[in-house]
């Protein structure tokens, strides 16, 4: 087994990742199988730089707040801010305070100074404004959204019947509401009545493309469209909150990831012309299979923004999966993906999953002693367009 593993194995370069790469690519998924460890978000530097270099990319979208990242972006464009304020006000979950990120950020920024507009690097987030402790409320996105409109097109709604709906923030955003349905303003009468209002406003802006574009820009229209997949999506989520159904944790993972696929393809439709783009999240988010995870004893299964991003982009996705061997005390048992690719005589591999055949299902998916890591399913293997195993994380 283990000269097999070799045979499926080479020293990780960017290089060695991009010869297993399809060609025609438009969205390179890579997964991390934990957050917080530098490990990950300093070899997607590595890659990114590389694909930057030699292959076109001309964008990374990371699993962060998707309106926090207006500013990263605008710092890493434009220069506008300081590098500090954009990691401070530009990311969500608190990856603003990674070092990888820090460097990211200055990377990119001192790659665009000297390089024309269209030429830039750019950053994006494409996740929902979604916290460990719930939901932010619709408000800003829906207000932003209709100011937008509102410059050029005659409304039939105010802004001041629009705040009055909405009402103050605290009402969407009580933390208690994550746990207890009944504490969500989601399916209240003003609540339904904003998600309509929202897919009016949205209508508006399709409709009225060619002329907001050509009064504005289209980086203008783009943000006011991120604005309306915005609100749009965090009142879907509200609603979800407020469902007391057994299914409601369930329902609320799938909603997740519908609104990180909706901005993938949009970002994807945005680059183009230019190049393809990196996304960067857990391996459970970017996975071509239905993610499993168990939540409070309940089973829980969805499916990925990296599968749904598959299905409307045929032959132009891809997803590279990352995984660790040893971590303090918590080593691999011999039977695991891990613990074969442990044997390795690298510090960094990357693996052709195509030759992994044969192996992968005389192996068992591990069971990590930390339960913030999800290991890799050698059942899934087939589904991957390469992996990239660290034998060693802090």
């Amino acid at each position: 087994m283990t000269t097999s593993i070799r045979d499926a194995a080479q020293p990780f370069s960017g290089g060695a990742l991009s010869s297993l790469l399809p060609p025609g690519l438009r969205l390179l998924g890579l997964g991390e199988p934990t957050h917080g460890v530098e490990a990950f978000p300093e070899l997607r530097n590595e890659i990114f730089r590389h694909l930057v270099e030699h292959e076109g990319y001309r964008s990374i979208t990371l699993e962060s707040d998707c309106l926090a990242g207006l500013a990263a972006d605008a710092y890493v464009t434009d220069g506008i801010g300081t590098l500090d304020t954009a990691l401070s006000q530009g990311f969500s979950h608190g990856f603003g305070a990674s070092p990888a990120n820090r460097e990211l950020l200055r990377w990119m920024r001192a790659y665009n100074e000297q390089r024309p507009r269209p030429e830039r690097l750019r950053f994006s987030g494409f996740d929902g404004p979604l916290e460990v402790m719930g939901p932010a409320g619709p408000g800003p996105a829906l207000t932003a959204l209709h100011d937008y409109l509102a410059g050029h097109l005659d409304l039939p709604w105010s802004r001041e019947q629009l705040d009055q709906l909405l009402g103050p923030d605290e009402r969407w955003t009580d933390p208690a509401a994550t746990m207890d349905p009944a504490r969500s303003v989601g399916r209240s009468p003003e609540a339904k009545e904003l998600r309509l209002l929202a897919d009016d406003l949205r209508v508006l802006l399709s409709t009225h493309a060619p002329d907001l574009t050509a009064a504005t820009s289209t980086d203008d229209w783009w943000r006011a469209d991120l604005y309306a997949r915005t609100a749009t999506g965090l009142l879907r989520y509200h609603a979800g909150m407020a469902d007391p159904a057994p299914t409601r944790v369930n329902t609320l993972m799938g909603l997740r990831d519908a609104i990180m696929a909706d901005n993938l393809a949009a970002i994807v439709s945005r680059e183009r012309r230019r190049g393809p783009t990196l996304a960067f999240a857990g391996n459970r988010h970017l996975q071509r299979d239905r993610s499993h995870l168990q939540f409070a004893g309940l089973p829980l299964q969805w499916w990925s923004a990296g599968a749904i991003a598959g299905t409307r982009l045929p032959g132009e996705y891809a997803f590279v999966a990352t995984t660790f061997g040893t971590r303090g005390s918590d080593v691999p048992p011999p039977d695991t993906l891990e613990g074969v690719l442990s044997t390795l005589p690298y510090a960094r591999a990357v693996i052709d999953p195509g030759r992994l055949a044969g192996i992968a299902d005389q192996l068992k998916p591990r069971i990590p002693a930390d339960h913030t890591y999800l290991a890799l399913d050698p059942a899934t293997t087939g589904r991957l367009d390469a992996v990239v195993f660290v034998a060693t994380i802090g």
